[in-house]
């Protein structure tokens, strides 16, 4: 345990570390920027061991930084990446059933597993009929009877 005291960068660099590796299950960067706050906490246990209260604000002003800064422009280039598509795109052309009847005003569907609202593109959809997703508008599913041509 005075071991840990005297080298309270080691603690740093293991919580860093384990940071960037659970980045990988959300890829949202905030636990990546998180690693480097951690990482910046490291540094300065590394340089002034004995002053905790230097290395954990060190750590919250580089994450804080690190999140207000660098994380929008990261996520900005992703997401103007070529091929990028959002789990919002991905939902057109996904295949579904309708749970109630769906018209033009309003229903419900469901598609991948989950529970939409749902539009209709023209006419109406009769309840457990066979859908496909056109477009995402806002959290409606605008639908369209599988097995026939679109409108």
């Amino acid at each position: 345990m005075q071991w840990l005291a005297e080298n309270t960068w080691v603690v740093w660099l293991v919580l860093a570390g384990a940071l960037a590796v659970t980045e990988t299950l959300t890829l949202d960067f905030t636990l990546l920027m998180l690693a480097g706050g951690a990482l910046a906490g490291a540094i300065v246990g590394l340089v002034f061991p004995p002053l905790w209260w230097l290395q954990i604000a060190a750590a919250l002003v580089a994450a804080v930084a690190l999140l207000g800064l660098l994380r929008p422009t990261l996520l900005e280039r992703v997401r103007r990446a070529p091929g990028y598509r959002s789990s919002l795109d991905k939902m057109i052309g996904s295949a579904g059933v309708a749970t109630s009847e769906i018209t033009t005003a309003g229903g419900e569907a469901k598609v991948n597993g989950e529970v939409w609202s749902a539009r209709a593109v023209d006419g109406a959809i009769p309840a457990g009929t066979a859908i496909e997703v056109y477009q995402i508008d806002g959290a409606i599913a605008v639908v369209y009877p599988k097995h026939e041509a679109l409108p």
